[in-house]
């Protein structure tokens, strides 16, 4: 647990907070960009926001498949297909 205290307390909130908002942006990004893996945001987040926030974006984090890199591919491949 303290490991991700660490890495957490480097970290500027705003910018992961705006990325794990958009629809787009998937965990692997955030990632890449600010070393934080999936735990480590949702830790993030339920810290820094209001309890209704937090609830409110989990549950639309839960479901979305472009949060997800390997998840999104796979379902972008199954569409193709279709066509």
């Amino acid at each position: 647990m303290k490991s991700k205290r660490k890495a957490i307390k480097g970290v500027d909130p705003s910018p992961v907070i705006r990325m794990a908002w958009e629809d787009r942006c998937s965990f692997e990004t955030i990632e890449e960009r600010t070393g934080l893996n999936e735990a480590a945001v949702i830790h993030l987040m339920r810290r820094e926001l209001k309890p209704s926030s937090f609830r409110l974006w989990r549950s639309r984090v839960s479901g979305r498949v472009t949060k997800h890199r390997k998840r999104f591919r796979r379902e972008r491949k199954s569409l193709r297909a279709g066509l």
